[in-house]
């Protein structure tokens, strides 16, 4: 079985329009935080992203940010983190995060969030990785998303085979034994399709 021992969050660089959304990245921070499981994320001090960051720090936590050149003045840097990676472009961005993490969990966010996402499920579908990945649909944020998947598959473009492996969960503070339960239950290869869609 192999140990959590990093997490990549992705989530918005704003606060959304639900108070519970910055409740929800505060209480994910501190139980990384306090279960000794680093936070890999997008290196920003604003929006849920600062809030998920300076949660897991305040809980003593290790926080690794990784941001492009060009987003540095724009989403500020959060300066208190032990680890900023300073990449050049949003791709070396993603591999590196992805790289560093053995998990990853989609908080709510906009388009970038998404896109982070949905290319995560798409590696998986495609058997380069069995990473769990856990969408906090936090007061149904993802349930469209996951409304959509199912479309998709009642219309044979996610076909039996290709399945797309995710987690969903409500509760922040459940989060990490539902990705330690689904690393328990992985194979070993790194090829695998072992992780399987389940809706906690």
């Amino acid at each position: 079985m192999e140990r959590l021992t990093s997490v990549c969050v992705y989530c918005g660089s704003g606060f959304g329009g639900d108070p519970a959304f910055a409740e929800a990245a505060r209480t994910l921070g501190q139980a990384l935080g306090r279960e000794g499981i680093r936070l890999v994320y997008g290196g920003g001090n604003v929006g849920l992203m600062g809030t998920v960051a300076q949660a897991t720090l305040d809980a003593g936590g290790q926080v690794t940010g990784i941001i492009p050149d060009f987003l540095k003045s724009r989403e500020r840097m959060l300066d208190a983190i032990q680890e900023t990676v300073v990449v050049s472009d949003m791709h070396t961005r993603k591999k590196l995060m992805f790289d560093r993490a053995d998990a990853f969990v989609a908080l709510p966010g906009g388009i970038g969030t998404l896109e982070e996402l949905v290319e995560q499920m798409t590696w998986a579908q495609l058997g380069q990785h069995a990473k769990p990945i856990l969408l906090l649909s936090v007061n149904g944020f993802w349930d469209p998303l996951i409304t959509l998947l199912d479309h998709m598959r009642g219309h044979g473009f996610i076909r039996e085979g290709l399945d797309l492996n995710y987690l969903v969960g409500t509760d922040p503070a459940a989060a990490v034994e539902q990705l330690r339960g689904a690393l328990a239950r992985a194979e070993p290869a790194p090829q695998s399709d072992a992780l399987i869609a389940k809706r906690f």
